[in-house]
């Protein structure tokens, strides 16, 4: 009997998971666009914000990305990952305390070829003042936080 509950309690704890997880890429509340619509190449093409076009988008995780040219597209279908902000969109900052938040795009970083999107100005002084200690726990738990299956 001691069996059959403890195989109940695994299982459940299991599929709860998968209900509780928050989707992999933030795309606000009343779209499915990542990254609210801007184009995740050009942060590093021409290190600023730049507004996707609806003529150039993608489906990756789950999520519309957008993006100014089909360049930019094509560099993303072929190496999403390379592209691709950090921790799905969500705050950096915020992920390194085990949180969601929005973002504002036109706040980020790039470090070791990588993107990371903070929800203000203040927030990204605060992420610029121990951002290698941030990176470590916001890798751990950004997959433990959300459904990476889509």
């Amino acid at each position: 009997m001691q069996k059959i509950v403890a195989v109940l309690i695994t299982t459940f704890a299991l599929l709860s998971f998968n209900v509780f997880a928050k989707d992999a890429i933030e795309t606000g509340t009343f779209n499915n666009k990542a990254i609210y619509g801007y184009d995740t190449v050009a942060y590093f093409t021409q290190n600023k914000a730049t507004k996707g076009s609806e003529k150039y988008t993608s489906q990756w995780r789950g999520a519309d990305w957008y993006f100014s040219s089909a360049e930019h597209k094509a560099l993303f279908d072929e190496n999403p990952e390379k592209y691709a902000p950090q921790y799905g969109g969500y705050c950096a900052y915020a992920m390194a305390a085990g949180n969601f938040y929005g973002i504002d795009p036109d706040i980020f970083t790039i470090d070791k070829g990588k993107l990371y999107l903070n929800y203000s100005a203040g927030v990204q002084k605060k992420w610029e003042k121990k951002q290698a200690e941030f990176i470590i726990d916001a890798d751990k738990n950004y997959p433990d936080l959300v459904d990476l299956t889509k």
